[in-house]
Parts: structure tokens; sequence; C-alpha cells
């Protein structure tokens, strides 16, 4: 019954900003995570960022750290990714996540069940 869709893609310059947003339906409350991943031409899916809906708590991969931002909006159910200071290994797919962590961290693909269609990122130069 949860269902999660991602939007906001688009193509900007080297150093330009977009703005990832995730809606995620059919979930009672806030006691899951929510994650966004990111797959790049020819690699594998990785685990950029992640957020407790409920405490908002965030998460980072160490390529991120003091460029994206995660939030969230409890009231709508929505996870942000504020992308700032774009550059070409930002380029790619990326993947909005929910679920409730059973087992397995908070950037790891297989932790997560449910997930959105993905919204693709271009950046040029």
């Amino acid at each position: 019954q949860v269902t999660v869709a991602e939007s906001g893609g688009g193509s900007v310059l080297t150093g330009g900003s977009l703005r990832l947003s995730c809606v995620a339906s059919g979930y009672t409350g806030t006691s899951y995570f929510m994650a966004w991943f990111h797959q790049g031409p020819g690699k594998e899916r990785e685990g950029v960022a992640a957020i407790h809906m409920s405490s908002g708590k965030t998460y980072y991969a160490d390529s991120v750290k003091g460029r994206f931002t995660v939030s969230r909006d409890i009231a709508k159910n929505t996870m942000y990714l504020q992308m700032n200071g774009l550059k070409d290994e930002d380029i790619g797919m990326y993947y909005c996540a929910a679920g409730w962590l059973g087992q397995g961290s908070t950037l790891d693909a297989p932790a997560y069940k449910f997930w959105g269609q993905g919204t693709q990122v271009t950046v040029s130069s």
C-alpha cells in the first residue's frame, strides 16, 4: 500500500543547485526512514542521504557532506534533498526509498522495501 514518488531532477551547470522531493504515501505515522540513492553511469547504486521522519536525524555519505542537505515535512510525508555545488560525479539517477529498516543501515539499499521510479540529474560545464 506504500508508494514512493520522487521529482525535481533536471540539468544544471557545474556548481549549480537542484531540490529533489519525494512523497511517501500510505504510511501511518512517522516512524520510518526515507533515503536518497544515487546511481551514476556505469556505477552501482549508493546511498546519498537519509532521514528518520519522526526524529529528523540525518545521515550523509562522505561525498555529499557540506553540499547536500536532507530534510522532511512531516505533515506532507515528504523528504527533500537540497543539492548545492553540483559536480560531474553527481550525474545520474536519484532514487527515493522508504522503509522501517528492520535490519541494515540507513544508507544500504537492501534495507529499504519501497522505491520510487527515479529522477535524472545532469551536470555540465
